[in-house]
C-alpha cells in the first residue's frame, strides 16, 4: 500500500494555518479590489475538491489504498479553500463566499474511467502548481503572496503522490494504463491549441447539466478563470511551456521514454494502441 508512507511524508511537511501564515505582515495598501475579487473566486474553486472526492471514492470502490489517500488530498485541498476564505474574513469580510456560493459547485460528476481520471488530475496538479506560482508573483500583498506560494507547493506534492499511484497502475494493468495515461497526457499538454484552460475544474463533467456542468461555469463569475489567466496573472506561452515540459518530463519517467514534444507523446500513444490491439487479436485467435 502507498497510503501509509504518503501519510507520513505529507504529514511531515504540513503547514499550520495560524503559525505558518504571516498574518501580521498584511499591508492593506498592497491589496487591490481586482486582486481581492480573484481570491474569492479561487476560494470557491478550491471548494470543488468536495465533489471531486465524492467522484474518486465512487469510481475507486475497488481500490481502498487510493481511496484512503483521498482522506489526505481532500483535507489539504479543502484547507486551501479555507485559508483563502480566512484571508478574506480577516481583511475583506465583504468578499467571503456564502455557503450557497460554495454549495453551488457541489454536483455529481458523470462516471469516467478511473485511469484516465487519475491522469487528468495529475496534470491538473501540475497546472495548478504553475498557476499559483504565477499568482504569487502577480499579487503585491505579502500575506497572499505567501499563501499562494504555500498552495503551489502542496499542489506539487499532490502531483507526486498521484504519480506514485500511476506507477502502481502500470504495474497492475500494464499497457492498458500506459494507453490511458498517454491519451490524457496528449490532451492536457495541448492547451495552446484549445480555447479554454485545460484543468479539471474547467471541463464538462455532467451531460444532464450542460452547459452548467463544469466547476467554473457555476462560479458567481463564470468568465473569471480565463480573465484571471489571460489578463491578470498573465499565464502566457512561456508559462504554458513550463506546464507542458513538466507533463512530458513526467510522462517520460512514467513510460520509460523521452518525449520532447506533444507530437512525440501522441506517436507513442498510437504505437501503444496498435500494439495493444494486435495483442487482443492474437489472444482471441483459436490455437
Amino acid at each position: 500500500m502507498l497510503y501509509p508512507e504518503l501519510f507520513k511524508q505529507l504529514e511531515s511537511v504540513r503547514w499550520d494555518m495560524e503559525k505558518d501564515i504571516p498574518w501580521a505582515t498584511f499591508d492593506v495598501t498592497k491589496l487591490s479590489e481586482e486582486q481581492a475579487q480573484t481570491i474569492k473566486m479561487n476560494a470557491i474553486t478550491e471548494w470543488a475538491a468536495l465533489p471531486a472526492t465524492e467522484m474518486f471514492l465512487r469510481d475507486n470502490r475497488d481500490d481502498s489504498d487510493f481511496s484512503a489517500f483521498m482522506s489526505i488530498w481532500f483535507f489539504e485541498e479543502q484547507k486551501h479553500s479555507l485559508v483563502l476564505m480566512e484571508y478574506l474574513r480577516r481583511f475583506r469580510p465583504d468578499l467571503v463566499p456564502t455557503e450557497q456560493e460554495l454549495h453551488e459547485v457541489r454536483f455529481e460528476f458523470d462516471h469516467a474511467p478511473a485511469l484516465e481520471t487519475l491522469m487528468l488530475h495529475f496534470c491538473g496538479e501540475i497546472r495548478l502548481n504553475h498557476w499559483y506560482r504565477r499568482a504569487a508573483q502577480w499579487h503585491t500583498e505579502p500575506v497572499i503572496q505567501h499563501i499562494y506560494t504555500t498552495l503551489s507547493q502542496d499542489e506539487a506534492r499532490h502531483g507526486g503522490a498521484y504519480l506514485k499511484y500511476m506507477r502502481r497502475a502500470i504495474g497492475k494493468f500494464g499497457v492498458e494504463a500506459k494507453v490511458a495515461f498517454a491519451k490524457v497526457g496528449v490532451l492536457m499538454a495541448s492547451a495552446r491549441r484549445t480555447a479554454q484552460a485545460l484543468h479539471p475544474t474547467n471541463l464538462h463533467v455532467n451531460k444532464s447539466l450542460f452547459p452548467r456542468d463544469s466547476i467554473q461555469s457555476r462560479l458567481p463569475n463564470p468568465q473569471w478563470l480565463e480573465h484571471w489567466l489571460d489578463k491578470q496573472i498573465n499565464f502566457d506561452a512561456v508559462w504554458e511551456t513550463k506546464v507542458v515540459d513538466r507533463i512530458l518530463h513526467n510522462m517520460g519517467l512514467l513510460l520509460g521514454h523521452s518525449f520532447k514534444t506533444v507530437q512525440e507523446l501522441n506517436r507513442y500513444r498510437k504505437e501503444l494502441g496498435q500494439a495493444s490491439g494486435a495483442g487482443e487479436v492474437l489472444a482471441a485467435s483459436p490455437a
